[in-house]
């Protein structure tokens, strides 16, 4: 007789890891958090209806929190045993998202800062290079345990990012002139406080240009595609056989 036992329970199977979109169309290019091809492992998307970039980023996500938390839990019910999400500007909805799915929940990139923080020599401190810098405030970083002195750069006055990406002026994107706009904010960040040793990409949208901004600045770069891959290795990890 096989001792071989399948454990049901799961409508979906093989893909640990569901990602909470926000909605948006603009191009989702590869190593875009919403690319599927970005990620060297399956995972779950879900959508959530209504949650705009702007809405996310200009608007502090205002009256979103029960919309994230129903479609948590309906990838938890799908089989996803973690929640992340597509924007940095949702470690607002931290606590309540990982009491809500009772999983474990990674809801930004900014949570790396405490982490690299502690890579990092006497007298050297990270920096976050966001997409908004204007409306990423301290409550955003109180919530991914960042300190509220961090030295922030933001693609606002960028030619192509924020445009595409948060106003929505259109649905394609210069690919060339984006990476301009994150290079340009990192590295001017740099200049400015000369202690940085290393960046944090706030938006899941950066990591296609981490590879240019560290090339740029000498510096190590962490985003959303490095917390992430971290985060899935506790899910599934490697065997060594």
């Amino acid at each position: 007789m096989s001792g071989r036992i399948a454990r049901g329970g799961k409508a979906v199977y093989g893909a640990p890891l569901g990602i909470l979109m926000l909605e948006a169309k603009f191009p989702r290019i590869y190593g875009d958090m919403g690319n599927a091809t970005t990620w060297p492992f399956p995972v779950l998307y879900r959508v959530v209806l209504g949650a705009s970039p702007e809405k996310v980023v200009l608007k502090g996500a205002e009256g979103l929190l029960p919309d994230f938390i129903a479609a948590a839990q309906e990838l938890v019910r799908l089989g996803a045993e973690a929640i992340t999400t597509n924007c940095g500007f949702l470690s607002l909805f931290q606590k309540e998202l990982a009491a809500a799915v009772n999983v474990p929940v990674a809801t930004s990139a900014l949570m790396q800062v405490p982490w690299v923080q502690a890579t990092l020599p006497p007298g050297k401190r990270v920096g976050i290079v966001t997409v908004s810098k204007a409306t990423l405030t301290p409550r955003h970083l109180d919530a991914a345990n960042v300190p509220r002195d961090t030295p922030i750069a933001g693609t606002e006055n960028g030619k192509e990012f924020f445009r595409v990406l948060i106003k929505a002026e259109k649905n394609d994107m210069d690919i060339d002139r984006a990476e301009r706009d994150v290079v340009e904010a990192g590295t001017n960040l740099v200049k400015a406080h000369p202690e940085i040793g290393a960046l944090v990409l706030e938006c899941t949208n950066m990591p296609p240009y981490a590879a240019a901004l560290q090339a740029a600045t000498g510096l190590p770069v962490y985003d959303v595609y490095t917390m992430v891959s971290w985060f899935h290795s506790g899910l599934r990890p490697r065997r060594f056989e």
